[in-house]
């Protein structure tokens, strides 16, 4: 029999960002918040100082601050029919494991999403018309309006201390910013980061082609900064030790930083680690949720009594723990019905790689994970469609994040994969070459999305969660469009040898390429094709919310970030301000 503890007020599933905005704010408001992460705790001081901290081997090839395989994974396949096998190693994303979650080890760039995406159906039927798109290319509206989600936006990057130059201010362009950006209602609250090398190099060449660079935003800090909660974020120091590693100067603007210590201050707040969430338990009569099951660090079932409970997990995380629960009906892609697990999406990512051989010195260990120079022209929002057969888009960007010396060794196609050629080839490029990053957008495909593999199990004895995805061929068609882009910019840049890394026939989930996963517990109007409403509210069960990228209906061309926390407060504040005081539906069905 599970240990049954007091009740509380709201049950949050994770220890990342979603659950220490949520913890933060509304045991503020007075009511009792648990939050219950399945790793151990980390705090800036000591788990992130130097020298441990900058270990390649154990953070960006063992992936020490991730998730543990070995306890709880997941099953993969291309497609419905194939036989999906479980993730033994992590590889193309990296979840994280531990409070903080994955934003501990994020790189820090902080991109919104153009109003566009916000109402993607409607907006290529009004402008495209509604026989543009296949019906294998279920697009959806979001429910809410960029108008709507910006004050939130706003004040996200106000908490991580974001820096960056605006392109658009109450509606008017301003120089030296992205001029596709969608009205923002003041500027960013720092400046950018320097400019690298590599990033003028860039900027200069897509400039002389008519494009529109400009600094990526970055919540690495470039000044010492103190934000409405009251945390000081302090400078960066470009040590570039950023992606898969906890930031030892304060700069970067992770939960440790930037939003758990006024949480951790509140005794309404409590922070419960090594809880492994097994399941909501709900009334099926009432349709509520009661409260979670989890597994200590004991090996003890315990029970957490709530009136609310609010899922802060990973991404896929969260459909697989409703799926598990029973709640909702799991989405099926022969008849296309149901709605847990559906519209699962990730990013669509290719690259370039500009050589000098020697000829320039780019310095790359000279980093940040958000130090680049970037254009938008080819986003969703940016240019027409017309004739090109797909939606969506991506930035490109030369980034400087890293020079580490067992993953940076850029060599040009042809090259030798072992050996004295092999070594040769490092050695003459590792410091005059720059990386163009081509971040694409992810349209859901009906054959893409998250279920359970009854095949396999996890430590405590549950169904794994299978992902089933491969690329859409409208992302095949906007990768190659915008890639060849990217292609034309290097050449201007004047390299001496180029590589391109063209998007795979098929998605791999071996080698690495983000920790973007969206979807599966989509947001919307309509309960038939979407888990939440529009402030995140479970159709099923009014007092069961969700948090993070698992409610995007799509994934834009741009980190998610920035987004998943503006979303966090606007639900935030439907939960607190209409909801905790009158249990309801907010929205019917």
């Amino acid at each position: 029999m599970a240990i049954r503890m007091k009740p509380v007020d709201i049950a949050l599933v994770g220890g990342g960002m979603t659950a220490a905005i949520l913890g933060k704010e509304l045991a503020e408001a007075g009511y009792r918040v648990v939050a219950l992460e399945r790793g151990a705790m980390r705090q800036t001081v000591p788990d992130f100082q130097s020298p441990t901290m900058h270990d390649e081997l154990k953070y960006s090839v063992r992936h020490g601050m991730m998730q543990d395989t070995r306890v709880q994974t997941l099953s993969f396949r291309n497609f419905p029919g194939q036989r999906a096998l479980p993730m033994r190693q992590l590889g193309s994303f990296l979840p994280g494991e531990g409070v903080g979650g994955a934003m501990v080890h994020w790189n820090g760039q902080t991109w919104r999403f153009q109003p566009e995406w916000f109402a993607l159906r409607s907006w290529v039927n009004e402008r495209y018309g509604r026989d543009f798109l296949d019906d294998d290319v279920p697009i959806q509206d979001w429910g809410i309006t960029y108008e709507e989600i910006e004050p939130h936006y706003d004040f996200f990057e106000k908490i991580c201390g974001t820096g960056g130059v605006a392109g658009n201010i109450q509606g008017q362009i301003q120089p030296g910013g992205n001029p596709f950006e969608g009205p923002r209602s003041a500027p960013y609250p720092n400046p950018p980061m320097k400019q690298s090398h590599s990033g003028h190099l860039f900027g200069q060449a897509a400039a002389t082609l008519g494009y529109h660079p400009f600094p990526v935003p970055s919540s690495n800090s470039t000044r010492h900064y103190e934000n409405p909660y009251g945390a000081e974020l302090k400078p960066c120091m470009y040590c570039g030790f950023c992606e898969t590693y906890g930031c030892e100067h304060f700069a970067k603007a992770s939960p440790q930083v930037s939003i758990l210590p006024s949480a951790l201050a509140n005794a309404n707040f409590e922070l419960r680690t090594r809880a492994y969430v097994l399941r909501i338990e709900w009334d099926r009569g009432a349709k509520i949720a009661t409260g979670v099951t989890y597994m200590d660090a004991r090996g003890r079932e315990v029970f957490q009594p709530a009136n609310v409970v609010a899922l802060c997990a990973f991404a896929h995380n969260n459909p697989i723990l409703m799926l598990q629960s029973g709640i909702g009906e799991p989405y099926d892609p022969a008849t296309r019905k149901g709605t847990v697990g559906r519209n699962y999406t990730y990013q669509t990512m290719t690259s370039v790689d500009v050589f000098y051989e020697g000829a320039k010195r780019i310095n790359p260990f000279m980093g940040a994970g958000a130090l680049g120079t970037a254009i938008d022209d080819f986003n969703n929002g940016s240019f027409d469609h017309s004739g090109l057969g797909f939606v969506g888009g991506a930035y490109i960007a030369a980034y400087q994040t890293s020079g580490r010396p067992i993953h940076h060794h850029p060599v040009p196609d042809g090259t030798p994969r072992w050996g004295l050629a092999w070594k040769e080839a490092v050695a003459r490029h590792y410091n005059s070459t720059v990386s163009l990053s081509v971040h694409g957008s992810s349209v859901p495909h009906p054959n893409n999305y998250v279920g359970l593999d009854r095949n396999y199990t996890d430590a405590f004895g549950q169904p794994l969660g299978m992902i089933t995805f491969d690329f859409p061929y409208n992302d095949r068609l906007m990768s190659r469009h915008v890639t060849e882009k990217a292609w034309r910019i290097a050449e201007a840049m004047g390299a001496k040898q180029l590589s391109v890394g063209w998007l795979d026939d098929h998605y791999s989930i071996v080698p690495y390429q983000t920790t973007h996963n969206t979807g599966g517990t989509i947001m919307g109007t309509d309960p038939t094709t979407s888990v939440v409403n529009r402030y995140l509210q479970s159709w099923d069960l009014h007092n069961l919310w969700v948090m993070g990228a698992s409610v995007f209906p799509q994934n834009a061309g741009y980190n998610p970030t920035d987004t998943v926390g503006a979303l966090t407060y606007w639900a935030l504040d439907a939960l607190r301000n209409q909801y905790l005081n009158n249990p309801r539906p907010l929205v019917q069905a």
